[in-house]
C-alpha cells in the first residue's frame, strides 16, 4: 500500500497472483472509502491490507465502484461482509447486478473464457446497502472532503470516474485504457457495450476537470494527466477507424488486421513482457471482440438512417 496523493493510498490487488495488474484505492478521512476492490480472488489479500492499515470491521464507510466488470467489482460482496457498515456506491445500471450478480457473473465468464478462474465470481450485497450514483453524485469522506462520481461511458455504459475533491486525484478506472508498469498506454475496449464515440467524449470531459493526478486501474498513476487523456483520445480515434474499415473489409479478421495497421499493440506497449501480460489475460483478443460488436451496432444504425 503506497500513498499516491494526500489521503489516497493504492493497493495492488494482484489479479491472478501477479503484481502490477489491478489496483484499489483507499481514501482516508472520517468516513473512509475504498474505490474498486478488485477481483473476488483477491478479496482476502485486500481485506488483510485494510486491517494492516488499521481499518477495523466498523470503520470502512464506502465501497465505490467505477464499473461492474469483475476485475473491479468482484470482491465487493466479500469486502461488504467483512465491513458490515460500508455502503456500495455504483452507477444506476450496475446496482441490480451487485444485489443479484448471477447474470453478471455468467456473462463475464463467457467473455473471460479460460481466464475466468483468475477473476472468480461476485457475492451478492443486500440491496439496502447499495447507493445508486448518478453523474455528479457526492460521497462524503470527511467534514470538508468528498468524492465526486463522474459519468464516463465508453469502456462500458455504466462506467464512472471518481474525483477526490481534496487532492484533485482522478481515478478513471478503464476510461483511458491500461498502462501496466514498464509499458505504454493502450485502450481496453472489451465486449459487450463498448462505445468509441462516448469514450472519446468522456475523455474530453475528464480533461476539462484538470486533475492533478490521474490513476488507471491497470495500473496506477500516469506521468502527465492531460497528456494521458489526450493520448487515450487519439488511440480511441484510431481504434474506431480501424474497427469500421476492418469490419467492412472482412469482419473480425478484418478488424484485427486494421488494428495492427492503425495502432499496433506491440509498438504502442513497447515492452515484450508487458505485452505478454496482455496476451496472458486475453485483453488483446477481447479488444477485437469488443470492436466487432461496436462496428456491428454502428453499421445497423447507419442502415436505419
Amino acid at each position: 500500500m503506497i500513498e499516491i496523493a494526500p489521503g489516497v493510498r493504492m493497493i495492488d490487488t494482484q489479479l491472478g497472483g501477479r503484481s502490477g495488474l489491478t489496483s484499489a484505492y483507499l481514501i482516508g478521512g472520517s468516513q473512509p472509502a475504498l474505490v474498486d476492490p478488485g477481483p473476488e480472488t483477491s478479496a482476502g489479500l485486500l481485506i488483510g491490507e485494510l486491517h494492516k492499515k488499521g481499518i477495523g470491521p466498523d470503520d470502512l464507510a464506502w465501497i465505490v465502484l467505477t464499473h461492474i466488470h469483475l476485475d473491479h467489482c468482484g470482491a465487493t460482496g466479500a469486502v461488504a461482509a467483512a465491513f458490515p457498515r460500508a455502503r456500495v456506491v455504483v452507477h444506476e445500471r450496475g446496482a441490480r447486478h451487485i444485489a443479484e450478480p448471477a447474470r453478471l457473473v455468467a456473462a463475464s465468464h463467457e467473455v473471460y473464457a479460460a481466464t475466468a478462474p483468475l477473476y472468480g465470481g461476485l457475492t451478492a450485497t443486500a440491496a439496502d446497502r447499495i447507493v445508486v450514483a448518478l453523474d455528479g453524485h457526492r460521497v462524503p469522506v470527511g467534514d470538508a472532503d468528498h468524492l465526486e462520481m463522474i459519468a464516463s461511458p465508453g469502456h462500458a455504459r455504466h462506467h464512472m470516474s471518481v474525483l477526490h475533491q481534496a487532492s484533485g486525484l482522478l481515478m478513471i478506472g478503464d476510461a483511458a485504457g491500461s498502462q501496466l508498469p514498464g509499458g505504454g498506454l493502450y485502450p481496453n475496449v472489451p465486449p459487450s457495450d463498448v462505445d468509441i464515440s462516448a469514450g472519446r467524449d468522456s475523455l474530453k470531459r475528464l480533461s476539462a476537470r484538470r486533475p492533478t493526478v490521474i490513476t488507471v486501474s491497470h495500473f496506477g498513476p500516469t506521468p502527465d494527466p492531460i497528456h494521458t487523456l489526450a493520448d487515450a483520445d487519439d488511440a480511441l480515434d484510431r481504434l474506431g477507424r480501424a474497427a469500421m474499415e476492418g469490419y467492412r473489409a472482412g469482419g473480425r479478421s478484418g478488424i484485427a488486421a486494421a488494428v495492427d495497421r492503425y495502432i499496433p499493440i506491440a509498438q504502442a506497449i513497447g515492452n515484450p513482457e508487458v505485452l505478454a501480460q496482455w496476451q496472458w489475460l486475453s485483453w488483446d483478443l477481447n479488444n477485437i471482440l469488443g470492436l466487432e460488436i461496436w462496428a456491428q451496432r454502428q453499421m445497423a444504425e447507419q442502415a436505419t438512417r
